[in-house]
Parts: structure tokens; C-alpha cells; sequence
């Protein structure tokens, strides 16, 4: 692996298993970063460096989505249930179950939970449905909810130092979302070697630009989200307002306001408009000429 090979898992799965043990030690784990703990072992096949990461985040959201997920399918059965009960003739099975591999089908999160069957039964259906939990299910979600696992060749590095390797990673595929949803560079495909290099530098330049915003906003302490402050940028408003006069030509002035609207809609005018154009037809003398932005063709010549 290089330096910048560290990769995640997908979610828990039968590989998992093979770590079930170290998952469950309490010794070994390092707090690497806030809510964030990390362990080293290794993998018993290829003997590649695993490093099991723990997130209290990440486990507070699958352990919401597995909530979710089963309330739905214990909802779905219940339905299901009822429909076989008030059944006043034999039901087919063969339909029941693809309705109930349907249900699970829609809730894979949640899905091995459940132990369902159709067991026979003296009601005219001829079976009703009997809907049980899968303990180890349960076991095994609450010891690796909220865990994830990387892997890397490198063995002379701490689990500091691989974890945020990994962080890093992911920086950088979100710069290629930054391109995309924030600077709203539009893919181009070019024919011309030159013309595809070309493109990659400005698409580089922007994110270095975005970047160093976003290092300057947490230095002031303004936060972390270059959005926030090109969109009070966008609510800056320049105007030049032209005064014909009858000795000195055409006066222009620059009137600058910051509007109170989001950018893209129509400004309301404001209570101070019209005092301030009252102003500006009161301009007279030195104090307009100020603020000329050009000469007028009558004092060109």
C-alpha cells in the first residue's frame, strides 16, 4: 500500500467476523480523535495491518437506521398478519412468502433481525405467521454498530498516523464534491491532451482558492464554510447612478449596497432609498466630482 492507500469496509459483513474477537477486548483502543477510538491488529489470512475504528457518531446513525428499518418491517408483518387472520378461505403460501421476501428485501439493515415462518394452523388460511428475533442479530449490532476497519501493507506506522491517512482520503474525494456541488465546475470532455491538463488546473486552482478561504475563515474564527461568506459577498450590490447637470455634463456616482435578500431574488427597497436619492440630487460641486468615475464627452472637449 502506498501512503495514501488506506481503504474502509463496506458495512459489517460476514468478513467481520474474523475480528469479532478484538472487537469485543476493551484493551488496546486509542482515543485518535474526538468520539473516535482505534485499534491495530492483523488480518489472519493476508497479514495485512487492520486498523478497527470505533465512532460514537456513526454509531448513534446505524443504530438509528436499524430502528428504523425494523419498525418498518415489524409494521409490514403486522399488516400481513391481520390480512391472513380475517382470510375466510385457504391462502396460496407460495405468494405470502414472496410478499414477506419482499418486505425484507426493502429493509436489508434490518432484515436478518427477524425470524419469520408460516406454521400451519386450524384457521381457514390454513397457517398464520410467526414472526421471532434473531439474538445473535442484536449481539453482533451492538458490538459493531459504529465500527469500521482499514487496511494497509504499512507496518512501521502508528494507528494515528493510518487513521489519518485515511482522513485524508476522504478530503480529497470531497474536493471532487466541492468541484461539483459548490464551485459548480460543469464536466468538460475534451479531445486535446492539452486542453484535459488545462482543465485539471483550473479545477486545482478553484479548490486551492476554496481551501485557503476555509483556512483563513477558522484562523478569524469565522467557522469553516467558504458558502457562508460568498454568499454575503453575493449580497453586495453596486450601482452608477449618472446626474445630468447643466455646467459640469454628466456627474456618475457609485452607489454601493449591501442587500438584505439571498442572492438570486429581487431586493425589497429599503426605507433609506429614498433619502438617499434625495442625497444624490442634492450633490453639487466638489463633493460630486469626488466621486466621477470618467470624464463626460463635453469635458473631453
Amino acid at each position: 500500500m502506498t501512503p495514501a492507500g488506506a481503504t474502509s469496509s463496506a458495512p459489517p459483513s460476514r468478513s467481520w467476523k474474523k475480528f469479532g474477537s478484538e472487537l469485543a477486548r476493551p484493551d488496546g483502543w486509542r482515543t485518535v480523535h474526538e468520539g473516535v477510538e482505534v485499534k491495530l491488529t492483523r488480518h489472519p489470512e493476508t497479514g495485512e495491518t487492520v486498523i478497527l475504528c470505533r465512532s460514537a457518531d456513526r454509531r448513534s446513525k446505524e443504530r438509528a437506521m436499524h430502528d428504523k428499518f425494523s419498525r418498518r418491517i415489524e409494521e409490514a408483518l403486522e399488516r400481513l398478519a391481520a390480512r391472513i387472520a380475517r382470510s375466510k378461505k385457504r391462502l396460496d403460501p407460495a405468494p405470502v412468502n414472496r410478499q414477506i421476501g419482499r418486505i425484507l428485501q426493502q429493509n436489508q439493515r434490518a432484515a436478518a433481525r427477524f425470524a419469520i415462518a408460516l406454521e400451519p394452523d386450524g384457521c381457514p388460511a390454513g397457517y398464520r405467521l410467526r414472526v421471532g428475533h434473531n439474538a445473535s442479530f442484536d449481539d453482533w449490532a451492538t458490538l459493531s454498530e459504529g465500527a469500521y476497519l482499514l487496511r494497509s501493507n504499512i507496518t512501521d506506522w502508528s494507528d494515528q498516523q493510518l487513521w489519518k491517512a485515511y482522513i485524508q482520503l476522504t478530503q480529497a474525494e470531497a474536493a471532487f464534491r466541492i468541484q461539483k456541488d459548490q464551485l459548480n465546475v460543469r464536466p468538460i470532455w475534451h479531445q486535446r491532451e492539452d486542453r484535459v491538463q488545462a482543465h485539471i488546473l483550473v479545477c486545482f486552482l478553484a479548490f486551492v482558492l476554496w481551501k485557503s478561504l476555509e483556512m483563513w475563515q477558522q484562523r478569524a474564527g469565522l467557522g469553516n464554510s467558504p458558502r457562508t461568506i460568498l454568499e454575503e459577498l453575493a449580497r453586495i450590490q453596486s450601482h452608477d447612478v449618472v446626474l445630468p447637470t447643466a455646467t459640469h455634463g454628466h456627474i456618475r456616482l457609485r452607489c454601493v449596497n449591501a442587500s438584505r435578500c439571498r442572492p438570486g431574488r429581487t431586493p425589497r427597497p429599503t426605507r433609506h432609498h429614498p433619502a438617499q436619492t434625495h442625497a444624490l440630487r442634492r450633490t453639487r460641486g466638489a463633493n460630486a466630482r469626488c466621486h466621477r468615475l470618467s470624464p463626460t464627452p463635453r469635458q473631453k472637449m
